[in-house]
Protein backbone atom coordinates (compact mmCIF):
# COMPACT_ATOMS: atom_id res chain seq x y z
CA UNK A 1 0.00 0.00 0.00
CA UNK A 2 1.22 3.43 -0.51
CA UNK A 3 2.99 4.85 2.03
CA UNK A 4 1.20 8.74 1.33
CA UNK A 5 -1.94 6.62 1.56
CA UNK A 6 -1.45 5.39 4.80
CA UNK A 7 -4.22 7.38 7.26
CA UNK A 8 -3.87 8.90 10.28
CA UNK A 9 -5.28 7.37 13.38
CA UNK A 10 -9.28 8.10 12.93
CA UNK A 11 -10.13 10.98 16.18
CA UNK A 12 -12.91 8.68 17.21
CA UNK A 13 -14.02 8.81 21.06
CA UNK A 14 -14.62 6.14 23.46
CA UNK A 15 -17.08 3.87 21.95
CA UNK A 16 -17.67 6.18 19.02
CA UNK A 17 -18.20 5.27 15.38
CA UNK A 18 -16.20 6.02 12.29
CA UNK A 19 -18.72 6.92 9.61
CA UNK A 20 -17.37 7.15 6.65
CA UNK A 21 -19.60 9.65 3.71
CA UNK A 22 -20.01 6.75 0.66
CA UNK A 23 -21.55 8.83 -3.00
CA UNK A 24 -20.17 5.60 -4.54
CA UNK A 25 -17.39 8.17 -6.37
CA UNK A 26 -13.82 7.95 -6.53
CA UNK A 27 -12.73 9.68 -3.57
CA UNK A 28 -14.98 7.96 -1.67
CA UNK A 29 -14.72 4.21 -3.01
CA UNK A 30 -10.64 4.76 -2.10
CA UNK A 31 -11.24 6.41 1.23
CA UNK A 32 -13.77 3.79 2.37
CA UNK A 33 -11.34 0.98 1.14
CA UNK A 34 -8.61 2.60 2.90
CA UNK A 35 -10.07 2.87 6.30
CA UNK A 36 -11.80 -0.51 5.81
CA UNK A 37 -8.36 -2.09 5.36
CA UNK A 38 -7.17 -0.27 8.27
CA UNK A 39 -9.64 0.09 10.72
CA UNK A 40 -12.47 -1.81 10.84
CA UNK A 41 -13.67 -1.56 14.46
CA UNK A 42 -16.84 0.67 14.63
CA UNK A 43 -16.87 1.44 10.63
CA UNK A 44 -19.87 1.97 8.90
CA UNK A 45 -20.66 3.56 5.53
CA UNK A 46 -23.49 6.70 4.71
CA UNK A 47 -24.69 7.20 1.58
CA UNK A 48 -26.57 10.31 1.25
CA UNK A 49 -29.57 10.26 -1.38
CA UNK A 50 -30.10 13.70 -2.46
CA UNK A 51 -32.64 12.30 -5.12
CA UNK A 52 -31.35 15.33 -7.60
CA UNK A 53 -30.38 12.35 -10.34
CA UNK A 54 -32.10 9.42 -12.58
CA UNK A 55 -29.87 7.43 -11.42
CA UNK A 56 -29.41 8.22 -7.75
CA UNK A 57 -30.97 4.57 -6.90
CA UNK A 58 -28.76 2.62 -9.05
CA UNK A 59 -26.14 4.45 -7.31
CA UNK A 60 -27.78 2.82 -3.68
CA UNK A 61 -27.54 0.00 -5.37
CA UNK A 62 -24.01 0.01 -6.50
CA UNK A 63 -22.98 1.14 -2.43
CA UNK A 64 -24.92 -1.59 -0.85
CA UNK A 65 -22.98 -3.97 -3.14
CA UNK A 66 -19.44 -2.42 -2.68
CA UNK A 67 -20.30 -2.46 1.31
CA UNK A 68 -21.18 -6.24 1.27
CA UNK A 69 -17.98 -7.00 -0.34
CA UNK A 70 -16.06 -5.03 1.92
CA UNK A 71 -18.32 -6.29 5.15
CA UNK A 72 -18.65 -2.67 5.97
CA UNK A 73 -22.41 -2.05 7.36
CA UNK A 74 -23.83 0.77 4.70
CA UNK A 75 -26.63 3.18 6.01
CA UNK A 76 -28.95 5.20 3.33
CA UNK A 77 -30.60 8.77 4.42
CA UNK A 78 -32.57 10.49 2.43
CA UNK A 79 -32.42 14.40 1.56
CA UNK A 80 -34.85 16.98 0.56
CA UNK A 81 -32.72 19.56 -1.37
CA UNK A 82 -34.63 22.91 -1.64
CA UNK A 83 -32.34 24.94 -3.84
CA UNK A 84 -32.12 29.08 -2.53
CA UNK A 85 -30.55 31.74 -3.46
CA UNK A 86 -26.76 30.22 -3.10
CA UNK A 87 -28.13 27.80 -5.57
CA UNK A 88 -28.61 23.88 -5.67
CA UNK A 89 -24.95 22.65 -4.71
CA UNK A 90 -25.02 24.51 -1.93
CA UNK A 91 -28.75 23.66 -0.74
CA UNK A 92 -27.28 19.79 -1.38
CA UNK A 93 -24.31 20.62 1.01
CA UNK A 94 -26.37 21.99 3.40
CA UNK A 95 -29.07 19.64 3.74
CA UNK A 96 -26.36 16.45 3.67
CA UNK A 97 -24.42 17.49 6.49
CA UNK A 98 -27.61 18.58 8.53
CA UNK A 99 -28.33 14.80 8.12
CA UNK A 100 -25.44 14.02 9.18
CA UNK A 101 -25.17 15.83 12.11
CA UNK A 102 -28.28 14.60 13.52
CA UNK A 103 -27.00 11.11 13.54
CA UNK A 104 -23.65 11.83 14.79
CA UNK A 105 -23.46 10.74 19.17
CA UNK A 106 -20.26 12.20 20.82
CA UNK A 107 -17.81 10.45 20.12
CA UNK A 108 -18.70 10.02 16.59
CA UNK A 109 -16.46 10.42 13.24
CA UNK A 110 -17.88 11.82 10.11
CA UNK A 111 -14.80 11.34 7.20
CA UNK A 112 -15.30 12.63 3.65
CA UNK A 113 -12.93 12.15 0.85
CA UNK A 114 -12.15 16.05 0.58
CA UNK A 115 -8.64 16.03 -1.19
CA UNK A 116 -6.06 18.75 -1.95
CA UNK A 117 -7.49 19.32 -5.25
CA UNK A 118 -10.81 20.53 -3.36
CA UNK A 119 -9.22 22.03 -1.33
CA UNK A 120 -7.60 24.28 -3.67
CA UNK A 121 -10.67 24.73 -5.55
CA UNK A 122 -12.98 26.14 -2.51
CA UNK A 123 -9.93 28.19 -2.18
CA UNK A 124 -10.30 29.72 -5.63
CA UNK A 125 -14.09 29.83 -5.16
CA UNK A 126 -14.19 31.76 -2.72
CA UNK A 127 -11.98 33.88 -3.78
CA UNK A 128 -13.38 34.99 -6.24
CA UNK A 129 -16.38 35.95 -4.16
CA UNK A 130 -14.23 38.33 -2.42
CA UNK A 131 -13.75 36.45 0.82
CA UNK A 132 -12.64 37.08 3.88
CA UNK A 133 -9.46 35.63 6.05
CA UNK A 134 -11.94 32.60 7.43
CA UNK A 135 -13.02 32.09 3.87
CA UNK A 136 -9.51 32.00 2.39
CA UNK A 137 -9.14 29.16 5.20
CA UNK A 138 -11.20 26.83 3.03
CA UNK A 139 -11.52 23.50 5.03
CA UNK A 140 -10.00 22.50 7.82
CA UNK A 141 -8.62 18.77 8.78
CA UNK A 142 -10.98 18.18 12.05
CA UNK A 143 -13.91 20.46 12.92
CA UNK A 144 -17.10 19.77 15.15
CA UNK A 145 -20.27 18.45 13.34
CA UNK A 146 -23.04 17.96 15.13
CA UNK A 147 -22.46 16.11 18.47
CA UNK A 148 -19.11 14.33 17.29
CA UNK A 149 -16.32 15.23 14.32
CA UNK A 150 -15.90 16.27 10.52
CA UNK A 151 -12.76 14.26 9.57
CA UNK A 152 -11.11 14.94 6.05
CA UNK A 153 -7.90 12.42 6.31
CA UNK A 154 -7.03 13.07 2.61
CA UNK A 155 -7.04 17.10 2.75
CA UNK A 156 -3.43 17.21 2.44
CA UNK A 157 -3.21 14.07 -0.73
CA UNK A 158 -3.51 15.33 -4.80
CA UNK A 159 -6.40 13.83 -6.20
CA UNK A 160 -4.31 12.31 -8.95
CA UNK A 161 -2.96 9.75 -6.29
CA UNK A 162 -6.41 8.70 -5.39
CA UNK A 163 -7.26 8.21 -8.59
CA UNK A 164 -3.93 6.07 -9.49
CA UNK A 165 -4.40 4.08 -6.20
CA UNK A 166 -8.34 3.22 -7.39
CA UNK A 167 -7.07 1.97 -10.50
CA UNK A 168 -4.22 0.17 -9.36
CA UNK A 169 -6.78 -1.65 -6.89
CA UNK A 170 -9.19 -2.24 -9.50
CA UNK A 171 -11.90 0.04 -7.46
CA UNK A 172 -15.37 -0.55 -8.86
CA UNK A 173 -16.86 3.51 -8.89
CA UNK A 174 -19.26 5.36 -10.78
CA UNK A 175 -19.46 8.83 -12.13
CA UNK A 176 -22.13 11.57 -11.23
CA UNK A 177 -23.22 13.19 -14.87
CA UNK A 178 -23.12 16.40 -12.50
CA UNK A 179 -19.47 16.91 -12.05
CA UNK A 180 -19.62 17.23 -15.79
CA UNK A 181 -22.39 20.09 -15.63
CA UNK A 182 -20.81 23.47 -16.39
CA UNK A 183 -23.53 25.10 -14.97
CA UNK A 184 -22.78 24.71 -11.59
CA UNK A 185 -19.40 27.40 -10.43
CA UNK A 186 -17.64 24.61 -8.93
CA UNK A 187 -17.83 22.32 -11.53
CA UNK A 188 -16.79 24.70 -13.99
CA UNK A 189 -13.74 25.72 -11.49
CA UNK A 190 -12.74 22.27 -10.94
CA UNK A 191 -12.99 21.07 -14.62
CA UNK A 192 -12.21 24.04 -17.05
CA UNK A 193 -10.09 25.84 -14.66
CA UNK A 194 -7.97 24.40 -12.01
CA UNK A 195 -6.39 21.90 -14.88
CA UNK A 196 -5.67 25.07 -17.05
CA UNK A 197 -3.99 26.26 -14.08
CA UNK A 198 -1.95 23.48 -13.61
CA UNK A 199 -0.91 23.62 -17.21
CA UNK A 200 0.54 26.85 -16.73
CA UNK A 201 1.45 26.57 -13.23
CA UNK A 202 2.37 23.23 -12.33
CA UNK A 203 1.64 23.63 -8.42
CA UNK A 204 -1.01 25.50 -8.45
CA UNK A 205 -3.04 23.28 -6.05
CA UNK A 206 -0.35 22.72 -3.67
CA UNK A 207 -0.11 26.77 -3.33
CA UNK A 208 -3.64 27.28 -3.51
CA UNK A 209 -3.95 24.59 -0.76
CA UNK A 210 -0.45 26.48 1.66
CA UNK A 211 -2.50 29.88 1.45
CA UNK A 212 -5.43 28.07 2.62
CA UNK A 213 -3.04 27.30 5.64
CA UNK A 214 -1.66 30.71 6.06
CA UNK A 215 -4.83 32.08 5.96
CA UNK A 216 -6.26 29.82 8.73
CA UNK A 217 -3.12 30.94 10.81
CA UNK A 218 -3.80 34.40 10.17
CA UNK A 219 -7.22 33.76 11.26
CA UNK A 220 -6.43 31.89 14.62
CA UNK A 221 -4.36 35.37 15.11
CA UNK A 222 -6.88 37.37 14.28
CA UNK A 223 -9.15 35.83 16.69
CA UNK A 224 -6.90 36.19 19.36
CA UNK A 225 -6.61 40.03 19.14
CA UNK A 226 -10.37 40.24 18.92
CA UNK A 227 -10.98 38.65 22.17
CA UNK A 228 -8.20 40.24 23.96
CA UNK A 229 -9.77 43.92 22.59
CA UNK A 230 -13.13 42.66 23.69
CA UNK A 231 -12.18 41.54 27.01
CA UNK A 232 -10.39 45.08 27.18
CA UNK A 233 -13.13 47.01 26.23
CA UNK A 234 -16.03 45.36 28.61
CA UNK A 235 -16.99 42.08 27.14
CA UNK A 236 -20.89 41.45 27.83
CA UNK A 237 -21.11 44.10 30.06
CA UNK A 238 -20.92 46.38 27.11
CA UNK A 239 -17.81 47.92 25.05
CA UNK A 240 -16.53 51.21 25.20
CA UNK A 241 -17.50 53.05 22.84
CA UNK A 242 -14.69 55.70 23.37
CA UNK A 243 -12.17 52.59 23.63
CA UNK A 244 -13.27 51.08 20.64
CA UNK A 245 -13.21 54.34 18.13
CA UNK A 246 -9.76 54.42 19.32
CA UNK A 247 -8.36 51.67 17.76
CA UNK A 248 -7.53 51.50 13.72
CA UNK A 249 -10.66 50.86 11.30
CA UNK A 250 -9.13 47.43 10.63
CA UNK A 251 -8.82 46.70 14.58
CA UNK A 252 -12.31 47.69 15.36
CA UNK A 253 -13.81 46.23 12.88
CA UNK A 254 -12.17 42.93 13.45
CA UNK A 255 -13.29 43.14 17.45
CA UNK A 256 -16.72 43.38 16.14
CA UNK A 257 -16.24 40.47 13.54
CA UNK A 258 -15.24 38.57 16.33
CA UNK A 259 -18.02 39.14 18.42
CA UNK A 260 -20.74 38.31 16.16
CA UNK A 261 -18.38 34.90 15.76
CA UNK A 262 -18.98 34.96 19.47
CA UNK A 263 -22.61 35.00 19.64
CA UNK A 264 -23.09 31.82 16.68
CA UNK A 265 -24.02 34.29 13.80
CA UNK A 266 -22.54 34.72 10.86
CA UNK A 267 -20.55 38.00 10.35
CA UNK A 268 -22.27 40.87 8.50
CA UNK A 269 -21.05 42.33 5.22
CA UNK A 270 -18.71 45.25 5.38
CA UNK A 271 -22.14 47.53 4.91
CA UNK A 272 -23.00 46.67 8.58
CA UNK A 273 -20.13 48.33 9.38
CA UNK A 274 -20.96 51.67 8.52
CA UNK A 275 -24.48 51.83 9.05
CA UNK A 276 -22.99 51.07 13.01
CA UNK A 277 -21.12 53.85 12.77
CA UNK A 278 -23.66 56.00 11.35
CA UNK A 279 -26.96 54.66 13.23
CA UNK A 280 -25.51 53.72 16.39
CA UNK A 281 -22.04 54.52 17.52
CA UNK A 282 -22.59 58.54 16.11
CA UNK A 283 -26.15 58.83 16.89
CA UNK A 284 -27.30 61.67 19.37
CA UNK A 285 -25.60 61.51 23.13
CA UNK A 286 -29.50 60.84 24.62
CA UNK A 287 -31.26 58.55 22.05
CA UNK A 288 -31.23 54.84 22.53
CA UNK A 289 -30.73 53.52 18.96
CA UNK A 290 -31.11 49.98 17.64
CA UNK A 291 -29.68 48.08 14.51
CA UNK A 292 -31.11 44.97 13.81
CA UNK A 293 -29.13 42.69 11.19
CA UNK A 294 -28.67 39.04 10.80
CA UNK A 295 -30.41 38.01 14.34
CA UNK A 296 -28.21 40.22 15.64
CA UNK A 297 -29.54 43.74 17.52
CA UNK A 298 -27.00 46.38 18.20
CA UNK A 299 -27.81 48.60 20.98
CA UNK A 300 -26.16 52.15 23.06
CA UNK A 301 -26.15 52.96 26.06
CA UNK A 302 -23.96 55.32 28.27
CA UNK A 303 -21.35 55.14 26.60
CA UNK A 304 -21.27 51.29 25.70
CA UNK A 305 -22.14 49.30 22.88
CA UNK A 306 -24.02 46.19 23.08
CA UNK A 307 -24.40 43.26 20.85
CA UNK A 308 -26.52 40.70 21.11
CA UNK A 309 -28.92 38.13 19.77
CA UNK A 310 -32.32 39.89 19.07
CA UNK A 311 -34.53 40.38 21.24
CA UNK A 312 -38.59 39.66 21.35
CA UNK A 313 -41.19 42.46 21.68
CA UNK A 314 -41.24 43.12 26.10
CA UNK A 315 -43.71 41.94 27.59
CA UNK A 316 -47.50 42.93 27.02
CA UNK A 317 -47.96 45.49 30.31
CA UNK A 318 -51.33 44.26 30.62
CA UNK A 319 -50.42 40.81 30.92
CA UNK A 320 -50.47 39.48 34.56
CA UNK A 321 -49.37 36.14 35.58
CA UNK A 322 -50.22 34.67 38.94
CA UNK A 323 -47.54 32.88 41.04
CA UNK A 324 -48.62 29.14 41.26
CA UNK A 325 -49.42 26.81 44.78
CA UNK A 326 -46.57 24.68 45.33
CA UNK A 327 -44.09 26.28 43.12
CA UNK A 328 -40.82 28.40 43.75
CA UNK A 329 -39.90 29.68 39.96
CA UNK A 330 -41.86 31.16 37.91
CA UNK A 331 -40.73 31.17 34.13
CA UNK A 332 -41.46 34.01 32.61
CA UNK A 333 -42.14 34.81 28.87
CA UNK A 334 -40.28 35.98 25.82
CA UNK A 335 -36.97 35.64 27.01
CA UNK A 336 -36.99 37.90 30.17
CA UNK A 337 -35.82 35.01 32.33
CA UNK A 338 -37.51 33.30 35.57
CA UNK A 339 -38.26 34.06 38.57
CA UNK A 340 -37.39 32.32 42.14
CA UNK A 341 -38.71 32.76 45.62
CA UNK A 342 -36.27 32.02 47.94
CA UNK A 343 -37.74 32.32 51.01
CA UNK A 344 -41.56 32.87 52.31
CA UNK A 345 -44.59 31.87 50.27
CA UNK A 346 -45.13 33.48 46.85
CA UNK A 347 -48.52 31.65 46.31
CA UNK A 348 -51.22 33.88 44.80
CA UNK A 349 -48.43 36.65 44.17
CA UNK A 350 -49.08 38.66 40.55
CA UNK A 351 -46.58 39.31 37.95
CA UNK A 352 -46.28 42.03 35.32
CA UNK A 353 -44.20 44.71 33.38
CA UNK A 354 -43.91 47.76 32.67
CA UNK A 355 -42.88 50.62 34.64
CA UNK A 356 -45.35 53.32 35.50
CA UNK A 357 -44.07 55.30 37.51
CA UNK A 358 -44.15 52.73 40.64
CA UNK A 359 -42.25 53.69 44.06
CA UNK A 360 -40.48 50.76 46.34
CA UNK A 361 -38.74 51.73 49.29
CA UNK A 362 -35.74 49.32 49.25
CA UNK A 363 -34.55 47.37 52.32
CA UNK A 364 -32.05 49.26 54.23
CA UNK A 365 -33.20 52.43 52.70
CA UNK A 366 -35.72 55.37 54.69
CA UNK A 367 -37.71 56.81 51.64
CA UNK A 368 -39.27 55.17 48.74
CA UNK A 369 -38.46 55.90 45.32
CA UNK A 370 -39.21 55.41 42.06
CA UNK A 371 -37.96 52.79 39.86
CA UNK A 372 -37.18 54.96 36.85
CA UNK A 373 -34.72 56.32 39.52
CA UNK A 374 -33.20 53.29 40.94
CA UNK A 375 -33.14 51.51 37.62
CA UNK A 376 -31.34 54.64 36.14
CA UNK A 377 -28.94 55.24 39.43
CA UNK A 378 -28.19 51.20 38.61
CA UNK A 379 -27.02 52.21 35.22
CA UNK A 380 -29.71 49.45 33.74
CA UNK A 381 -30.53 49.70 30.06
CA UNK A 382 -34.33 50.42 29.03
CA UNK A 383 -34.24 46.78 27.28
CA UNK A 384 -33.76 45.71 30.89
CA UNK A 385 -36.04 47.91 32.19
CA UNK A 386 -38.80 47.55 29.75
CA UNK A 387 -38.73 43.02 30.68
CA UNK A 388 -37.82 43.81 34.55
CA UNK A 389 -40.59 41.84 36.29
CA UNK A 390 -42.62 43.42 39.09
CA UNK A 391 -43.99 41.65 41.83
CA UNK A 392 -47.36 41.96 43.46
CA UNK A 393 -49.89 41.35 46.28
CA UNK A 394 -53.36 40.01 44.91
CA UNK A 395 -54.56 43.80 45.84
CA UNK A 396 -52.08 45.25 43.82
CA UNK A 397 -48.90 45.79 46.70
CA UNK A 398 -45.46 46.12 45.31
CA UNK A 399 -43.55 43.85 46.88
CA UNK A 400 -40.54 43.38 44.32
CA UNK A 401 -39.25 44.50 41.24
CA UNK A 402 -36.01 42.63 39.22
CA UNK A 403 -33.04 42.77 41.87
CA UNK A 404 -35.27 45.21 44.49
CA UNK A 405 -37.54 44.35 47.46
CA UNK A 406 -39.18 46.30 49.11
CA UNK A 407 -38.87 46.58 52.96
CA UNK A 408 -42.62 44.56 53.31
CA UNK A 409 -41.70 42.24 51.49
CA UNK A 410 -38.86 41.73 53.51
CA UNK A 411 -40.62 42.44 56.80
CA UNK A 412 -43.38 39.15 55.16
CA UNK A 413 -40.20 36.97 54.96
CA UNK A 414 -40.39 36.92 51.14
CA UNK A 415 -37.16 36.97 49.01
CA UNK A 416 -36.54 36.72 45.05
CA UNK A 417 -34.15 36.55 42.59
CA UNK A 418 -34.41 37.24 39.03
CA UNK A 419 -32.33 35.14 36.59
CA UNK A 420 -31.73 36.07 32.80
CA UNK A 421 -29.68 36.52 29.82
CA UNK A 422 -30.26 40.38 28.97
CA UNK A 423 -27.09 42.27 28.38
CA UNK A 424 -26.37 44.79 30.74
CA UNK A 425 -28.52 44.00 33.40
CA UNK A 426 -27.95 42.84 36.97
CA UNK A 427 -28.40 38.62 37.71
Amino acid sequence: MPVQLRLARPPVGNGGRIWVGYSGGVDSTVLLHLLAAQWVDGLHALHVHHGLQPAADDWVRHCRRVCRQLGVPLRVLRVDVAADGEGLEAAARQARYAAVARLLRPGDVFATAHHRDDQAETVLFRALRGTGIAGLGAMRECEPLGAGLLWRPLLDTPRQILLDYAQRQALPWIDDPHNHDFRFARVFLRTAVLPLLADRFPAASAHLARLARHARAAETLLAELGQADLQALGGYGGLDIAGLQRLSVERRHNALYQAWRMLGRMPPDESWYARLQREVLDARADAHPVLASGGVEARRYRGRLYLMPALPPPPDPALRLRWPRGRSCLALPDGCGVLHCRSGRAAGCVVRFGLRGERLRPVGARHRRTLKNLSQEAGLPPWVRERMPLIETAHGELLAAGTWLDARAAALGLAFDWQHDLPGGPN
